[in-house]
């Protein structure tokens, strides 16, 4: 039996590879595919966002190598980062309530 931090990892694994591939290299993410995968899975994070330019920013910021596709490695430093500021948020709200 798996643990949660393990199933998680996988989660993501799958959650990649579920969008990378559909157009191109299939262990890479185009803009097109990064969108839906953002737009899919992050709903949340991006419903409050009006800037259209917004998926081209996320794009330019993640794609370390300029090869104007995301890794899984680039990917996976979105979801970090995305993952500390929930943390940092969490944390200041607590601090708010007095915990």
């Amino acid at each position: 039996m798996s643990t949660a931090l393990e199933d998680a990892m996988d989660t993501l694994i799958r959650i990649f590879h579920h969008y990378s591939g559909k157009e191109g290299d299939k262990s890479k993410l185009s803009k097109g595919e990064l969108k839906e995968l953002l737009t899919s899975e992050l709903t949340d994070f991006l419903s409050g966002q009006k800037d259209p330019l917004l998926i081209d920013q996320i794009m330019r910021d993640l794609d370390s190598n300029k090869d104007n596709e995301v890794d899984f490695n680039e990917f996976v430093t979105l979801v970090a980062a995305l993952t500390v500021a929930c943390n940092d948020f969490f944390e200041e709200q607590l601090k708010k309530e007095g915990f």
